[in-house]
């Protein structure tokens, strides 16, 4: 995995997202207009299409769970993991103190 996380800024990534889904009745399809754009700003055509893709599960264009939902069930995971283990801890510290 790359350690280059995040090197185009959301307004490079909203541009490009409109510009794909403005221009994509004058390409072949949608792939072709994808490859062309993303040439243009610098990017992998999967980016882009990653991108495309996010932008309609956000905007209710397409099935899928909204990037600030997801965000917050990432969140609370965590949160339940480490209340998990906060839980196990005291439980072993009163097993080891009932026994003295």
């Amino acid at each position: 995995m790359s350690n280059i996380k995040n090197r185009f800024s959301p307004e490079v990534r909203a541009r490009a997202v409109r510009l794909v889904l403005e221009h994509v009745d004058e390409y072949s399809s949608r792939w072709a207009a994808i490859t062309s754009i993303s040439a243009k700003i610098g990017c992998v055509p999967q980016t882009l299409n990653d991108w495309v893709k996010r932008n309609e599960v956000d905007s209710g264009m397409r099935a899928g769970v909204p990037a600030d939902v997801a965000e917050k069930m990432k969140s609370l995971e965590r949160e339940n993991r480490e209340l998990r283990q906060a839980n196990e801890i005291l439980r072993k510290a009163s097993a080891y103190f009932a026994l003295l």
